[in-house]
């Protein structure tokens, strides 16, 4: 049995930010486990290769939903990281803040150190920006390196000119001053690859004697002594393994990962612990709920071969040959295209304060997560609602770690998600069926005459689903809140020495996507870390 200072569980986006933080101080040990492999592939480091990746278990989760009656009972994908970097190895590698708002009222429901001007100093810490760093809202120097594509099609510019002819404007920089408009996405590469959490805060620091990264270790169950954290069980090896925490336990597992673990250790609502026949050691009914989610409605366009997109032909595979040894000589081209190069923020009516839409353009046609492939190019548009009302729940499916969770994210189960769902999907059909973009959009691939309600509806049940956001598991609050599972400072309520730093703290999903926040609440949790070793 070894033991560490801090024992870090989840090698994500914001599991790799406090290892690596930590261990800046050389007195200060930490280890690290990972229930995935190595971040060795090149499915990883080439960015366009996140779609060999993305519908299938190649260093991914691949988790499915119960049934969703929201969805005409379909179950939902959910893919997740599993590999060193967590889902930073295989997202989109969009870099993505949200809107201000969204952490004033973290602050405003009781958390006190989560205002946006709290948590930009933050996210200016994590950045190294090639574009805006320096300025009022971007760092430069962050192991977390921020820039825009090397790639870029000339259709994007028909997006942006088709967004502002229906009054969205461009917007250099939707982290900075505004974020409603038309917009290039910012992403996370570096020299032409991706630029996960692994390669930004490990990578570089795996020489370090005070860091174990542990892979393949998929922790079971965390010790407990006299109601204290004191390290975590694990196996690794086909053996179960045991790593002693001399200070504090911080699990980072993600929406999914961070609540089971807790629930397998008898950390939960205590009649779905004691039903799985798991002793109660802390009943905190919030653990697994408050799911949330952005669900997302993508629809596509088919273009002439000769465009700049992506697709299945004989022309398209000749570009992606000469685009893979150009990658490999100069990491230039279209292999280090994110796929979704442009997209824009917007407000479903003139009633709602801040944008609650998101748009991505995609340069192909995409079809359920990448699994329907078709033959051709195409052109692709996703709609995501922002701030939904819906709220799911994770639960056990057994007390086996190595099984993966109940997962019910309760898709439209608030009809004002379906209301808000429809005015989006409407906003971007009329964008995308703006004159700007008719020299290359040809036929939909799911015809639905803009405005035909009941179509549009039914279109939405049959194939919506997840944009890849789950948060909120082990919800953040003030002592009064029965549903807080975490306080302000990300400590486990009732449970000492014990942490949750990930997406399941989040009170209340962001506006938009979650890597980069999710990033900001590791670099949080390791100041709280030093702050409070510093006091005691």
């Amino acid at each position: 049995m070894q033991e560490f200072d801090y024992i870090v569980v989840g090698a994500g986006s914001a599991g790799c930010a406090i290892a690596a933080r930590l261990t800046e101080d050389p007195s200060v040990s930490v280890c690290l486990l990972e229930a995935g492999g190595p971040d060795s592939s090149v499915l990883i480091h080439a960015p366009a290769a996140v779609v060999a990746m993305l519908p299938r278990k190649i260093n991914n989760y691949a988790y499915e939903t119960v049934p969703q009656p929201g969805l005409n009972g379909r179950r939902g994908y959910q893919p997740r990281g599993k590999t060193l970097g967590g889902s930073s190895s295989i997202n989109a590698m969009l870099y993505v803040r949200g809107n201000a708002w969204d952490y004033d009222n973290w602050a405003a429901q009781g958390n006190p150190g989560w205002s946006y001007q709290d948590v930009l100093p933050l996210f200016k810490r994590a950045e190294n920006n090639e574009d805006f760093g320096g300025d009022a809202f971007h760092g430069v120097g962050g192991p977390l390196n921020v820039c825009y594509p090397r790639h870029a099609s000339p259709i994007n510019q028909m997006f942006l000119d088709a967004a502002a002819l229906n009054g969205l404007p461009h917007v250099r920089d939707y982290n900075g001053v505004r974020q409603e408009g038309a917009f290039m996405y910012q992403v996370t590469h570096r020299n032409g690859e991706r630029c996960s959490a692994a390669k930004a805060y490990l990578t570089p620091n795996l020489h370090r004697p005070n860091l174990q990264v542990v892979t393949h270790a998929v922790s079971s169950r965390i010790l407990l002594a006299e109601g204290r954290a004191a390290g975590v069980e694990y196996h690794h090896g086909g053996a179960l393994k045991q790593v002693r925490a001399r200070r504090e336990v911080v699990l980072s597992g993600g929406a999914f990962g961070s609540p089971q673990l807790l629930m397998l250790s008898g950390i939960g609502p205590a009649a779905q612990l004691q039903a799985m026949g798991i002793p109660v050691v802390k009943d905190l009914p919030g653990v697994g709920r408050n799911l949330q989610d952005h669900i997302d409605h993508v629809q596509g366009w088919q273009t002439p071969s000769d465009t700049e997109t992506f697709g299945l032909s004989a022309r398209g595979a000749g570009k992606i040959a000469a685009a893979m040894l150009e990658w490999r000589s100069k990491r230039r081209g279209m292999i280090t295209s994110p796929y979704a190069e442009a997209g824009a923020f917007l407000r479903s009516s003139p009633d709602v304060a801040v944008p609650d839409l998101q748009l991505v353009f995609v340069l192909a046609l995409v079809d359920d997560h990448a699994r329907k492939m078709h033959l051709g190019h195409g052109i692709s548009c996703h709609v995501d609602l922002l701030r939904p009302h819906s709220r799911g729940e994770v639960s056990l499916r057994s007390r086996d770690a190595r099984d993966a969770p109940h997962i019910d994210p309760r898709f439209l189960s608030d009809e004002r998600d379906l209301e808000t769902l429809y005015q989006g999907v409407c906003l971007q059909q009329k964008i995308m069926e703006s004159a700007p973009l008719d020299p290359v959009r040809g036929k939909m691939l799911y015809p639905v005459r803009l405005g035909d309600r009941a179509a549009t509806i039914a279109d939405i049940r049959k194939r919506a689903d997840t944009q890849y956001h789950p948060v909120g598991t082990c919800k953040m609050g003030p002592q009064d809140d029965p549903m807080a599972v975490v306080d302000a400072q990300l400590r486990v309520r009732g449970v000492a020495g014990l942490r949750v730093a990930d997406a399941s703290i989040m009170p209340t999903i962001v506006s938009g996507n979650t890597n980069a926040p999710s990033i900001m609440i590791g670099e949080k949790c390791a100041i709280l870390l030093r702050d409070g070793r510093a006091a005691g």
